[in-house]
């Protein structure tokens, strides 16, 4: 898929991630860039940055995403582009409190639903479109810290490959952004994890490079730390192997400091 006078959504776009791409994507001289985040003055000045629209948008309420995929539609027309990029993490095990599961799993999980239901049966009817979903490293692997943000990045991956199955041969594509560390304020940190995470970080700037790449080749997963598709391997070749190594990581982090 070609970027050039399409019109495209961008979830989260205010900052990090969702900001890189909104500023990679208007030089392919898109028809219009929707900059949608509850930072609506951040999302402001990025759609000032690039000519695009700023909305006001939680996309944790499916009638906020319903009404931001009308606003689009009413100002430029259908929407070609959907990247459902808004993320959370919340650190902690299965203790965390019910809200803060039910939170990180409405941002994370849900609101990929939420977009796909508001843009989707427009896609069919045109058999054309296209759904990029920012999930993680932590989708096909997992995290060290957070429970919830590994179960709800699996989640995205999972929606994201039954849709790309169950739509690709009408026409609507689908692409799933898998990075580990991005210098965003997400790993800014200074626990374990986000050490880590730091050491490899990438730029937001070269990932929003190679997202724009991998929808002009259609390309499923994109990674920008190739180390994962080596290690997303080796967990499916002999899972109890990836699960001693896991073990072993999380003990050099963390030590014996397990919640109950």
């Amino acid at each position: 898929m070609k970027l050039a006078d399409q019109v495209i959504v961008v979830t989260g776009g205010a900052n990090g991630i969702g900001r890189a791409l909104c500023e990679r994507f208007a030089r392919e001289s898109p028809r219009a860039i929707v900059v949608a985040d509850l930072d609506f003055e951040n999302a402001k000045q990025v759609a000032s940055e690039v000519g695009g629209l700023a909305v006001a948008c939680d996309v944790a309420k499916e009638d906020q995403i319903q009404q931001l995929v009308a606003k689009t539609e009413a100002e430029y027309g259908a929407v070609d582009l959907f990247c459902a990029n808004a993320g959370i993490v919340s650190r902690g095990g299965p203790e965390m409190p019910n809200d803060e599961w039910q939170r990180i799993f409405e941002i994370n999980v849900m609101s990929h639903v939420y977009s796909s239901r508001a843009v989707i049966p427009g896609m069919f009817k045109r058999g054309s479109g296209y759904l990029l979903h920012t999930a993680s490293a932590a989708g096909l692997l997992s995290e060290m810290s957070s429970a919830s943000y590994a179960v709800t990045k699996h989640g995205a991956v999972a929606l994201a490959e039954w849709l790309a199955f169950t739509y690709g041969d009408r026409g609507i594509k689908v692409s799933c952004l898998c990075p580990q560390g991005v210098r965003t304020d997400m790993i800014a940190g200074d626990d374990p994890v986000s050490k880590m995470l730091q050491a490899t970080a990438v730029e937001p700037e070269m990932l929003a490079d190679m997202v724009v790449q991998s929808i002009e080749a259609e390309e499923f997963l994109i990674l920008p730390h190739p180390e994962v598709l080596k290690y997303f391997q080796n967990k499916a070749s002999d899972y109890d192997r990836w699960l001693r190594g896991m073990k072993r990581l999380r003990a050099g982090m963390f030590g014996d400091n397990t919640k109950v």
